[in-house]
């Protein structure tokens, strides 16, 4: 695989980097060049426009003000609507997440807009924040093993029709709506709550990102020794009795 290239555009590193979210881009990098893909990685701040050639999209979690800030320069910006309209990859985490739906509730307590590619709007919860980690059994058709990742957010995210739940959770608030679900997906448009970061403990979820890149069913073994040793940490961990 060594003649394919691979472009992957990390949004708004300044804004949405929440823990460790960066790392998310790192290991999708470091995936695809064990495959020997060549990968052009571009970092994209806020004060720049989001190019729309890209392969793989990556956006974070942030503070509520960033949130804000973000989905305002990104609805000026166009360029990652753009991209999601030429076929693009594109895997959102909490703050991210919601700005990829319809709405959601910006640090002014305001309804602030979103970008609509994906079905979903989000609230702010009355009760105690979804905190910890979390279990969940994704979508079958995504044919990936159980999520393990970490959540830390207040927000409800209800899911229209246009979307699919991108898994079930075992332990764990998810999109916080009392229905198991958590995360959403569309096509190519993924989100979800998870940090972890949430590819440091699903490599099989930058494999998937990658195949989907490349439109390809599978791709050459790679090395999962130390991301196998983090995973059965954490789920054994999640798993035992607080």
């Amino acid at each position: 695989m060594s003649e394919s290239s691979l472009r992957l555009v990390w949004v708004y590193p300044d804004l949405l980097s929440t823990y460790g979210d960066r790392g998310n881009a790192l290991v999708v990098e470091r995936r695809a060049r064990q495959r020997g893909l060549n990968v052009t990685r571009i970092d994209v701040r806020s004060d720049q426009s989001v190019p729309t050639s890209g392969d793989i999209y990556l956006i974070g979690g942030g503070e509520d003000r960033p949130q804000r800030l973000a989905a305002e320069r990104l609805r000026q910006d166009t360029g990652l609507v753009r991209a999601s309209e030429n076929g693009a990859i594109i895997f959102s985490v909490c703050a991210g997440y919601q700005i990829l739906g319809h709405e959601f509730i910006n640090d002014l307590g305001e309804r602030e807009p979103g970008l609509g590619l994906l079905d979903v709007w989000s609230t702010r919860g009355e009760g105690a924040r979804n905190v910890g980690d979390v279990l969940a059994d994704v979508d079958p058709r995504l044919a990936l093993p159980q999520l393990t990742g970490f959540e830390n957010h207040q927000g409800i995210t209800h899911l229209g029709e246009g979307v699919s739940p991108l898994a079930t959770v075992s332990v764990g608030g998810g999109n916080g709506t009392g229905d198991g679900t958590e995360g959403a997906w569309r096509d190519t448009v993924f989100g979800t709550y998870l940090h972890g970061p949430v590819m440091a403990r699903n490599p099989a979820v930058a494999d998937m990102l990658i195949k989907l890149a490349l439109d390809v069913n599978a791709l050459p073994p790679a090395d999962t020794t130390w991301y196998d040793a983090l995973r059965a940490e954490r789920i054994t961990a999640t798993r035992q009795p607080a």
